[in-house]
């Protein structure tokens, strides 16, 4: 069985560097810019040799027509001359078409012939064998004679002429000395621009070098920044603040796995122990059985609560939309407080709400978030400290307080309240504490329904958290209608 040869993988392409592309094209753009202008200046000069040549032409004509206008005359050498000097030849032509003087020319016999049947045009004569290449002109003439060494003789014709090899020859000179300096100029340029470059990107290269570096491992390796004006700088900038993000996601990654470990171990060490206790026929006397599966029914809600806890604050994590419903917060207090009263019966927990305020949200979360925040209060205050939970609409928002008369937090501790499985170096009322994911459920819930929360704690003046959530507009009802200039809508007046 005949098998195709596999073909062989292409080559990869070898990757260009910003270095050659920026170099290849200032060249191809100087380049460009300088060979066009050469060219623009060869043609412009061209064109004007050539009006030149013609302008000549045209003005020794009508000399000559100016002399023919005065009538019979007769030509010597220096008036000859002197019509001949616009121009660069002069021939005098006999009455039997012979050459019978001439000035300037070197052939004239070929000029006359060449322009025998063309009076008074301008011929162009290029490439002829005998005859360099020019323009000429020949006038026919009457009653004009001319002195020659034989005497006079009648005048039958004069022919101008100007030569353009000359011209020819300046114009290829001038474009053969405009592409030297073309090519001394893309030479310079060429150093110029690799210097330029050279320094310019420094800054590229060494980004480009710490970025290698930090993708080895060197976590704490930052690109050079030197001034916030230039692009590689705000580049630089954009980049490190972004590597310093990564780093903080990493370092809260581990912490947040040592910390979910952590919380886990305890309630797992505790569940193993009084089975192992079990298994080891420790437990014979049934109130002592019983008592141990209390325990570990204690600790498999408590890990089931945690589990649950980072369930949600995942959820919110990924941006996941809550329920938004219509939500009455001071019911939805009034229970919370009542619940604590029960839970807590020697503590004083108070409700201040005037009137209701409605909002829109996922109910159970909003009730998690004064459930933590008043059980937190609860547990990390004295049993005689007060809570008082107050609750108003202030600017189209429904702002929550929950302030208590504890001891308060340690301003060195604030910052760090909202911070998961963060507690406190020191409980301030129960030496065991929750799982510390409290305050940041809060924080997570509460930024789920765009608002804000905030923890104040003046040293030894309590703590109060507030939590502010937007407040929908009222859609008109039948009857009503919005105000003009006001955001909030009211009942209108019937007439």
């Amino acid at each position: 069985m005949n098998r195709t040869p596999l073909a062989a993988p292409p080559r990869p392409r070898r990757a260009v560097t910003i270095r050659v592309r920026i170099l290849a094209g200032v060249l191809v753009l100087l380049a460009a810019g300088v060979i066009g202008n050469s060219v623009a200046g060869a043609l412009t000069l061209r064109h004007y040799l050539e009006d030149r040549g013609e302008d000549a032409l045209r003005d020794s004509g009508d000399r000559v027509h100016e002399v023919l206008a005065r009538g019979p005359h007769t030509l010597n050498d220096g008036q000859l001359a002197a019509l001949a000097a616009p121009v660069l030849g002069i021939t005098v032509v006999g009455r039997d078409g012979t050459v019978v003087d001439h000035v300037g020319d070197d052939v004239p016999d070929a000029v006359n012939e060449l322009t025998a049947d063309r009076p008074d045009q301008v011929v162009t004569l290029t490439d002829h064998p005998s005859v360099p290449d020019l323009i000429a002109r020949r006038i026919p003439t009457s009653g004009l004679t001319a002195g020659t060494a034989n005497g006079e003789v009648s005048v039958s014709a004069l022919v101008l002429t100007v030569r353009t090899d000359v011209d020819r020859m300046t114009v290829a000179d001038f474009i053969s000395r405009q592409a030297g300096s073309v090519g001394i100029t893309l030479v310079l340029a060429s150093v110029t621009a690799l210097l330029i470059l050279k320094f310019g990107l420094r800054p590229l290269k060494q980004m480009a070098d710490a970025a290698d570096a930090i993708a080895s491992g060197a976590r704490e390796e930052r690109l050079p920044t030197y001034s916030r004006r230039s692009e590689t700088d705000r580049l630089a900038l954009a980049v490190n603040e972004a590597f310093d993000v990564q780093v903080r996601a990493e370092d809260n990654l581990r912490s947040f796995a040592a910390d979910a470990s952590h919380e886990l171990r305890t309630p797992l060490a505790t569940v193993s122990g009084w089975l192992d206790l079990y298994h080891q026929g420790g437990l014979t006397d049934p109130g002592d059985l019983d008592r141990a599966l209390e325990r570990v029914d204690g600790e498999v809600g408590r890990m089931r609560l945690l589990v649950e806890e980072l369930s949600l604050l995942a959820r919110l994590d990924a941006g996941r939309p809550l329920d938004s419903a219509p939500v009455d917060l001071r019911r939805l207090a009034a229970d919370v407080v009542q619940d604590a009263q029960v839970i807590a019966p020697g503590r004083t927990v108070r409700l201040h709400a005037p009137r209701p305020v409605h909002v829109a949200g996922d109910g159970p979360r909003l009730q998690q978030v004064l459930n933590n925040l008043i059980g937190n209060a609860t547990q990390h205050t004295p049993a005689g400290a007060a809570i008082d939970v107050s609750l108003e609409e202030s600017g189209g928002r429904a702002v929550i307080r929950v302030a208590d008369d504890g001891p308060g937090i340690a301003s060195e501790d604030l910052p760090h309240v909202f911070d998961r499985f963060w507690r406190a170096g020191t409980s301030r009322g129960n030496a065991r504490g929750g799982s510390g994911l409290g305050l940041a459920i809060v924080q997570a819930v509460v930024h789920a329904h765009h608002g804000t929360v905030d923890i104040t704690s003046p040293p030894g003046d309590g703590t109060t958290v507030t939590v502010v959530l937007p407040v929908p507009e009222p859609v008109p009802g039948p009857g009503q209608g919005a105000v003009p200039g006001r955001g909030r809508t009211r009942t209108a007046r019937r007439r």
